[in-house]
């Protein structure tokens, strides 16, 4: 998948969804890896205004998804080739 800008919380539902198949796990796997039901992982799916911000993002790492903020009309980081060298 490429990037998304998500402006709404109403957006988020499709996108956790989508990930999650793209990723070939199912509902009870990664409800697992997140330490919680299927049946809240399924309430985190429709609901996810709802959602701490803490809870988002481990699910987010469990579907391989980054959040990157930055203000609109910016152009996303280049992605480095090589290792910083600080």
């Amino acid at each position: 998948m490429s990037d998304f800008t998500v402006r709404t919380a109403e957006q988020l539902p499709a996108l956790l969804q989508a990930f999650r198949k793209q990723s070939g796990l199912t509902q009870a796997d990664t409800a697992m890896r997140l330490g919680i039901s299927q049946q809240a992982l399924s309430n985190i799916e429709r609901h996810a205004d709802k959602v701490s911000a803490d809870r988002l993002l481990k699910l987010l790492s469990i579907l391989g998804v980054e959040l990157v903020l930055r203000k609109p009309g910016e152009s996303p980081a280049p992605t480095p080739s090589a290792s910083p060298n600080w």
